[in-house]
């Protein structure tokens, strides 16, 4: 574990309402202060029966030449239906840069306007492209010490990248989910509760919507049919990501994607960020033991914070912002770079 101390999470007046927080905080507007970034083009799958290769679009903030190898590089992965441009990616960002960090904004496949590069679909399994990203970057830029930070789906994915390379990677120096869905099929179920049928009619109508687009791209991979009459978020990947991406349903899907299937492999230091009062994302008690007995990972529950949110009173005076989340795991990389 690092050595840092964890502020207690103190919620936002009027914000200690799981929804509350999720909703507000999904919305509220960011100040970003970055400078412009340089795109580069990521290769994570060749091409294959005459379709194209598939690639991924990042965002790179680098310090200047001279420093930036020695700088932590930190990327962050959005969640489901997010991209590079997500509020709390543009949070994150500036505030990593302004400590002088190296920062990649990472799109997922399909996301960020750049559907175009693949023929495949993206789902919660493809840690691979995470790898694929770490490696080349520290393979472009010669960097000394990487970090991945992932939200929601982004955190499942990162948390599942650390757990299969364990301790192969010495660059990789630490990693933060934050509300990291990493038991897929449970939390999947949660969406489906009348509670919480606003957040998966959104992430239903937009994925279907997405699909239709790749379909109208890529005519002779999908069917637009497969569409029709989908209703929640398990049919979705019953119905079109498990087809697509070589999984037999929705439960095998859930059950190989999941980083809760390698926790126990996680062996560099790394933060979990998870509220007792998130809509939807579930932790099983058999994940719950696997965290707990793994020295390398650092879990923090709060009572409140709803999801990808942690909204706490801004204090001008402090220069504090108010995204406690944020915050904390900023502490936690500049913890875990100098222990290493």
């Amino acid at each position: 574990m690092t050595s840092f101390a964890v502020t207690p999470f103190r919620p936002r007046r009027w914000l200690a309402n799981g929804h509350l927080q999720t909703i507000i905080g999904n919305f509220l507007p960011r100040i970003d202060r970055l400078p412009p970034y340089t795109a580069e083009l990521v290769e994570v799958s060749p091409a294959t029966h005459g379709q194209i290769s598939s690639q991924v679009l990042c965002h790179c903030h680098w310090q200047p030449e001279a420093v930036r190898r020695e700088r932590l590089t930190v990327i962050l992965v959005h969640g489901l239906e997010g991209s590079s441009q997500s509020q709390y990616i543009v949070g994150n960002a500036n505030r990593m840069w302004a400590a002088g960090m190296n920062v990649v904004r990472m799109n997922m496949r399909n996301c960020g306007g750049t559907e175009s590069l693949t023929p495949t679909l993206y789902h919660s399994g493809l840690s691979a492209d995470v790898k694929t990203v770490l490696d080349h970057v520290v393979r472009r830029h010669g960097l000394t010490g990487v970090a991945l930070v992932g939200y929601s789906m982004g955190g499942n994915l990162v948390l599942k990248m650390a757990g299969e390379v364990g301790p192969s990677v010495p660059e990789l120096r630490g990693v933060v989910g934050v509300s990291p869905a990493f038991d897929l099929g449970p939390s999947a179920d949660a969406l489906h509760e009348p509670a919480n049928r606003l957040y998966e009619r959104r992430f239903r109508k937009n994925l279907l919507k997405r699909f239709r687009r790749k379909a109208m791209l890529f005519p002779r991979c999908f069917d637009p049919a497969r569409a029709d009459g989908v209703r929640s978020l398990r049919e979705f990947d019953e119905n079109i990501t498990a087809l697509y991406s070589g999984f037999s349903g929705a439960c095998d899907y859930y059950y190989r994607a999941s980083a809760a299937r390698v926790l126990e492999g996680i062996a560099v230091p790394t933060l979990i960020l998870h509220a007792a009062d998130d809509p939807f994302i579930r932790v099983t008690e058999e994940s719950a033991a696997k965290i707990a007995a793994n020295p390398n990972i650092d879990y923090v529950e709060t009572a409140h914070g709803g999801h990808c949110a942690f909204l706490e009173n801004p204090d001008k005076a402090q220069g504090y912002d108010g995204y406690w989340a944020e915050e904390t795991l900023l502490c936690f990389l500049m913890a875990a770079s100098c222990d290493n």
